[in-house]
C-alpha cells in the first residue's frame, strides 16, 4: 500500500472471523467436537474515506454478520477492525463508546429497529442525548434539520413508528444513523424491506446524503441492480468468505470469478427477446449449509470451471489487476476451459 492509500484508508477488515456455535441434542453418549456456524470466515477488506463500497451475495453468505460486526454487535472470533488504526475488535465497552458515533448502521426492518413506545423525535435524539449533551432547543433545531434531510415534515415529530409508511419509517432511521455526524455509515439491505417504487426514493436519498456528506458507505445488498446505482466498489462474497472486489463497472462489466457471473446473469432483463438469447452459466445445485461447508473452495460443488484441486486447497484473494482481487486459481492461470470435478 502507498503511502498515499494508506492516509486516505478509513477501515480495514483483517482476517475476521465470526462464528456461532450450534447447540446439539442431548445425548447420553459421548458429546463429539463444538459445531460452529461459520457465518463470516476470514474475511479482509478495506475501504477509503468518502468510499461506496458495495457487499453483495446470496441470502445467507455471511453480509449482515460482517455488518453487524464491524460495529460491534457480533463478537469476533478472530481478526482485526480497524476504523483510522483503531482496532474495535479488541476494544473495552469504555473505548467502544468513544468510538460507536463515528460507525452507525442502518437496519434492514425499519419497524424493527424503531423502538414502537418512542416518537420520532425522541427516535432521532436519543442518541444526541448519549452522546452530544446538547441544550434542549439546540437539540429539537438538530431533530428538525435531519427530518428535513431525509424528506420528512417537521409536524410529524410526536408521531410513533406504527404511523408510518415503510418508506418513511426508513427515513427516521436514515436520520438517527446521521445523528451523530458519522464517518462510515453500515446500510443493510435498507430497501429490501420496501416496495420498489418506494426503494427508488431511499436508494436516491443515500446518494444525496453521501454526496452531501462526504461520509463512506458500506451497502449491502442481493439485489445487484441496487448496488450498481450506489457502490464504486464491490465486494461479492459467498459462504463467509469474500470472492471477488473491484471497481463496480469493472465487475459489472467483466466478472472473473464464476460465481459473480452467475449473480449478474441471474440480473432479470426487461425485453423478453433479450432475456431468452441470454447464455447463462451452468451453475449446478444449491448453496451449501454454512454448518458443513466444502472442502477447498467453498463454490467447487457448483463451479463449472472447477479442477480437482479446488476441492482440496482454499483459494485466496490474489491482485489480478489495479484495485482488483479474486479467489479463484482457475481464472487467475488464464484458463477457459478446464475439466469439472469428478463426483
Amino acid at each position: 500500500m502507498t503511502p498515499a492509500e494508506k492516509s486516505s484508508e478509513l477501515l480495514r477488515v483483517e482476517s475476521l472471523q465470526v462464528w456461532f456455535p450450534v447447540k446439539r441434542a442431548f445425548s447420553l453418549w459421548k458429546p463429539g467436537p463444538p459445531v460452529y456456524l461459520r457465518a463470516v470466515n476470514d474475511v479482509s477488506l478495506h475501504m477509503g474515506k468518502g468510499e461506496v463500497l458495495g457487499v453483495v451475495g446470496e441470502s445467507g453468505c455471511g453480509k449482515s454478520t460482517l455488518a453487524r460486526a464491524i460495529v460491534r454487535l457480533e463478537t469476533p472470533r478472530s481478526g482485526s477492525i480497524c476504523i483510522d488504526g483503531e482496532d474495535l475488535a479488541v476494544m473495552n465497552a469504555r473505548a467502544l463508546r468513544r468510538l460507536r458515533p463515528r460507525v452507525q448502521m442502518i437496519f434492514q426492518d425499519p419497524y424493527a429497529s424503531l423502538n414502537p413506545r418512542m416518537t420520532v423525535f425522541d427516535a432521532i435524539a436519543e442518541p444526541m442525548r448519549a452522546h452530544r449533551r446538547l441544550a434542549r432547543q439546540d437539540l429539537a433545531s438538530e431533530v428538525s434539520t435531519l427530518m428535513e434531510k431525509v424528506g420528512l415534515a417537521r409536524r410529524f415529530v410526536r408521531k410513533y413508528p406504527h404511523e408510518f409508511s415503510g418508506g418513511q419509517r426508513q427515513r427516521i432511521a436514515i436520520a438517527r444513523a446521521l445523528a451523530l455526524r458519522p464517518v462510515l455509515l453500515l446500510a443493510d439491505e435498507p430497501v429490501s424491506a420496501l416496495d420498489v417504487s418506494v426503494q427508488a426514493q431511499i436508494i436516491n436519498l443515500l446518494a444525496a446524503l453521501q454526496r452531501e456528506t462526504g461520509l463512506a458507505m458500506m451497502f449491502i445488498s442481493h439485489d445487484l441492480g441496487v448496488v450498481r446505482h450506489l457502490a464504486q466498489r464491490i465486494a461479492v462474497m459467498y459462504l463467509g468468505r469474500i470472492v471477488e472486489t473491484g471497481p463496480a463497472d469493472a465487475v459489472f462489466n467483466a466478472p472473473r470469478h464464476p460465481y459473480t457471473r452467475a449473480l449478474l446473469a441471474a440480473i432479470p432483463v426487461a425485453d423478453p427477446e433479450t432475456e431468452r438469447a441470454r447464455v447463462r452459466p451452468e451453475t449446478r445445485g444449491e448453496p451449501p449449509s454454512p454448518l458443513h461447508p466444502p472442502s477447498g473452495c467453498a463454490f467447487h460443488p457448483r463451479c463449472p470451471m472447477a479442477r480437482p484441486e479446488c476441492a482440496s486447497e482454499t483459494p485466496v484473494l490474489t491482485r489480478c489487476g489495479a484495485g482488483y482481487e479474486v479467489a479463484c486459481p482457475v481464472v487467475l492461470s488464464g484458463e477457459q476451459a478446464v475439466r469439472p470435478v469428478e463426483r
